[in-house]
């Protein structure tokens, strides 16, 4: 198979100049694809889309398909009328070459916050319909994701493992009144989702009608503190307890004469198998329908 020559840049949304802590998928994202169009490049290559874990890293994300909420245009939320201008009069300093996490995180979410009701109490019909296709197209994960980011903010972060028996263990009583319990929250973590979704779209969009593809970056690996863990934990190596029985990590190299210890739970692969590799395939597909291209990171691992 013979591959055009092709030529871009690597460069994660977060590194874009950005009014509000941190690049986002805003003007300053579309300008960079004019940019990429304008000097020859056709590829933009970029870290994982998402959502940050501890070390505010993305490759331990809650989820390993949803969006990083961090990455929404807040300007594009004012503009649809669910922000005022009010919500940004307090914004924080912000140094142009550098994010911190600790001002930007809660920034950002709490502009989140107060979009979300708006939305919920005066959306158009139109966005109503859109938001509702949404949550019905991504009803396979979304639904445990905006669940488990719910009840892992009322645990304040701790290892679902910890949330008592009936949650940690998925008992259908539990799981139904946590749903009714959070129900607001929830809401809140799927139209985070539908946002991020939505805007993204509309980037990638514009790349292609610059010509620009998009590779994106898929971690083999996914954090424990996940969605994904959470819900599927007979597809990954744990104990009894819900932990970790043995760890990913990488050998010895010429970036670390010690090896790395990563973390993330193994995979078990006899019950994907059993399952025809049925969560990576869905996993492939759609990042495929969010990126050109895939990079799966560190096979090595």
């Amino acid at each position: 198979m013979r591959f055009p020559r092709a030529s871009g840049v690597l460069l994660h949304p977060t590194s874009l100049p950005g009014p509000h802590g941190s690049g986002d998928l805003g003007p300053a994202a579309h300008h960079f694809i004019d940019w990429l169009h304008g000097v020859g490049q056709s590829l933009w290559q970029m870290l994982p889309l998402g959502g940050i874990g501890p070390g505010d890293s993305p490759y331990m994300s809650p989820s390993a398909f949803a969006g990083n909420v961090l990455l929404i245009d807040l300007a594009d939320l004012q503009q649809r009328g669910w922000l005022t201008a009010d919500a940004f009069a307090a914004a924080p300093a912000a140094d142009p070459c550098r994010i911190d996490y600790a001002t930007m995180v809660p920034y950002r979410l709490q502009r989140l916050a107060e979009a979300a009701p708006v939305f919920a109490t005066g959306a158009s019909a139109a966005d109503r319909a859109a938001f509702n296709d949404f949550c019905a197209g991504h009803a396979d994960w979304l639904a445990d994701y905006s669940l488990f980011m719910a009840l892992n903010e009322t645990h304040g972060g701790a290892d679902w493992s910890t949330w008592g028996d009936g949650l940690a263990r998925r008992a259908p009583h539990a799981l139904a009144a946590a749903r009714a319990q959070h129900a607001q929250r929830i809401a809140f973590w799927a139209f985070c989702q539908w946002c991020f979704f939505r805007q993204w779209a509309a980037l990638r969009v514009h790349a292609h009608s610059k010509g620009v593809k998009i590779i994106g970056d898929t971690p083999i690996f996914i954090a424990h503190q996940s969605a994904d863990v959470w819900a599927r934990p007979e597809l990954f190596q744990l104990n009894a307890n819900g932990q970790p029985s043995v760890v990913a990590g990488v050998p010895p190299d010429y970036f670390s004469a010690t090896g790395q210890r990563w973390g993330n739970p193994l995979y078990r692969w006899d019950a994907h198998a059993a399952e025809g590799y049925a969560w990576w395939v869905q996993r492939l597909r759609h990042t495929l329908a969010l990126v050109d291209i895939v990079r799966i990171d560190h096979f090595r691992g």
